[in-house]
């Protein structure tokens, strides 16, 4: 029997229980906070008390709804720190994915003491993680390829697990794993908990939750996602460190009348308003922690313009309605699509417009595409402001302030007395003496801009996207299905007589090689083997791919030569992956026999 329910989101954030009342330990609680987590999202709020008490459970939700700290809380919650043995596992489709859930389980065991987290996925040498297992770890994140690997080797032992996750369970089937799903659960504990997340219940998710879940509890999260069409949305990709640089510049550049700054955590209010200040902003910070009395203050200064930037946690700007606001940045990303809706909602009020910008770091371009999804919306991508238009606009102000000043001409007069006695007495022009009069009141800091300013920013970001595609970051953003532009084609030694698809295709390519959906051109599968156009591989990538397999079979990957072996004899399928999704998703799959990341 399945318990169903539905967790609609609130309007208002603070319909919402606390984490404390959910009944995590005081340990989970400490961690979230210093990450800055005050309210749980829809999904964490109905499924950790659920999680808790032993339930096996099915969650309906989108990407980006928070659903990481919603089996990560409770998993954690429930390991014995002196069984030095996997007790948790969490299966997730890609190597990104698992890294960041990963890095998701190591944040909230912080105050744990001593909980051991491992990730394993293609790509990574199997020495590392042979390391870590023999050492001794608690909880195993990884992809269904690799596990089944360390499982055929006799290297990984499920025998002690008490709880299996598996992470976005319906794209896990569409890459191909629905073989190696159900034989890794097959090798599990009778008695354990299961928890299945997945945005979609297709019939195999349903039949996978029928044979290894025990009544389990369905929560299903409708998000409320509605965005004003009075608010314009923007992101800007940046790296960590740019983030500053770009808030700067954004606010140099926007013609805003004030804005709020959301970060994560309290302490990046504080830092972020510091550092405003200190470039000659109003600003100022208020979290969870601020006194209501100098809340009302805060506010009220915001409201009549003796404060033009705030800089605030989620948790802090609740309730905050005021008509001014022209802009919103999201310094930091939310950690749920909800929280974004909630946030920019904090603009465009009163029938007036409004702007909301992002900051999204090349490891948030998953939610980001999660955002759009939820809001049904696109946000533009802008270029960071250069040096010229910062410039520009810093000239612009400086004639606004100097025909301001030519109108206090009692002032003025007194200072054409000063400059003629410098002239007269130091042999100067008058020009030279107003620009260096200029000089003075600037101070230190320079009026413009370089070139160089735009070139320091760029290398970072050149860097970031390289290091993100080779080491298999996050997925490029959603576009245009014709794959790359300058594609390479690639041949492959495995064809239709072995039963191969597209999808297994992508699946070992893409958590091998680090490539992204969207890297994928045509996939054409011959009797003895497949051509693939790709972005050209780098030598590490070639060399990563070169222990893969598919099916079983080593796929001895290399460019196509377009000789005689293209025209072999034989049965022939050709695929065209760019057909539309929705033709090959609905039509009745091939049952496959491994889609292996190795």
């Amino acid at each position: 029997m399945t318990d169903t329910q539905t967790a609609p989101a609130t309007d208002d954030e603070g319909d919402r229980a606390t984490f404390a009342a959910l009944g995590l330990p005081p340990e989970i609680l400490r961690a979230l906070d210093d990450v800055g987590y005050e309210t749980p999202s829809a999904i964490q709020a109905e499924t950790i008390p659920l999680l808790l008490e032993g339930r096996d459970i099915i969650g309906l939700a989108q990407t980006g709804t928070g659903k990481t700290a919603a089996f990560a809380l409770p998993v954690l919650s429930a390991i014995d720190v002196a069984r030095r043995e996997p007790q948790a596992l969490v299966l997730t489709p890609t190597r990104e994915l698992a890294v960041q859930v990963c890095e998701a389980f190591e944040r909230y065991a912080a105050h744990l003491g001593g909980v051991h987290v491992l990730p394993i996925y293609g790509g990574q040498g199997y020495g590392v993680q042979l390391s870590a297992l023999r050492r001794g770890v608690h909880v195993v994140v990884g992809t269904p390829g690799r596990i089944m690997d360390h499982l055929a080797k006799g290297t990984l032992d499920l025998s002690g697990l008490t709880h299996v996750v598996l992470d976005e369970a319906d794209e896990m089937l569409r890459m191909g794993f629905a073989e190696d799903v159900d034989e890794i659960l097959q090798q599990t504990p009778a008695e354990k908990q299961v928890a299945l997340f997945s945005a979609t219940m297709p019939r195999q998710i349903r039949a996978i939750s029928q044979q290894h879940l025990r009544e389990p509890a369905e929560v299903t999260v409708r998000a409320s996602t509605t965005t004003a069409p009075s608010i314009t949305q923007r992101a800007l990709m940046v790296s960590y460190q740019q983030k500053l640089e770009a808030l700067t510049r954004v606010l140099e550049v926007e013609p805003f009348e004030a804005a709020i700054v959301f970060t994560r955590t309290r302490n990046e209010t504080e830092t972020v308003a510091e550092r405003l200040r200190a470039r000659g902003y109003a600003a100022t910070a208020i979290s969870g922690d601020v006194a209501q009395p100098q809340r009302e203050k805060t506010i009220e200064q915001l409201r009549s313009g003796d404060l033009d930037v705030l800089v605030a946690t989620d948790v802090a700007a609740r309730g905050l309605d005021v008509e001014r606001i022209s802009h919103v940045i999201n310094y930091d990303l939310p950690i749920d699509t909800e929280s974004y809706v909630h946030r920019i909602g904090r603009t465009g009020r009163a029938g007036r417009t409004g702007d909301a910008i992002s900051f999204v770091t090349p490891r948030e371009r998953r939610m980001l595409s999660a955002i759009e999804k939820a809001t049904r919306g696109t946000v533009e991508i802008m270029p960071m402001p250069s040096a010229g238009e910062v410039n520009a606009t810093r000239l612009t102000r400086f004639d606004d302030a100097i025909t301001a000043a030519l109108g206090e001409t009692e002032r003025i007069e007194r200072f054409r007395e000063i400059i003629a006695h410098y002239v007269a007495h130091h042999d100067a022009q008058q020009e030279d003496v107003a620009a260096a009069l200029a000089v003075v009141a600037q101070g230190e800091t320079p009026l413009l801009l370089d070139a160089e300013a735009d070139r320091a920013l760029q290398a970072p970001k050149e860097r970031a996207r390289d290091r993100d595609r080779d080491a298999g970051g996050d997925r490029p953003e959603r576009g245009s299905r014709r794959g790359p532009s300058d594609a390479t084609t690639y041949r492959l030694a495995v064809g239709s007589k072995r039963g191969v698809e597209p999808r297994q295709i992508v699946g070992a390519l893409a958590n091998e090689g680090g490539l992204g959906r969207d890297d994928f051109g045509r996939i054409t599968i011959r009797y003895d083997f497949t051509l693939v156009e790709l972005p050209e591989l780098s030598p590490g990538q070639l060399e990563r791919l070169s222990q893969t397999r598919i099916l079983g079979v080593p796929i001895d990957i290399r460019v196509d030569t377009g000789r005689r072996e293209r025209d072999e004899r034989g049965p022939r399928r050709d695929r065209d992956d760019r057909a539309p999704r929705r033709e090959r998703d609905e039509r009745t799959p091939r049952k496959p026999r491994h889609g292996r990341d190795r």
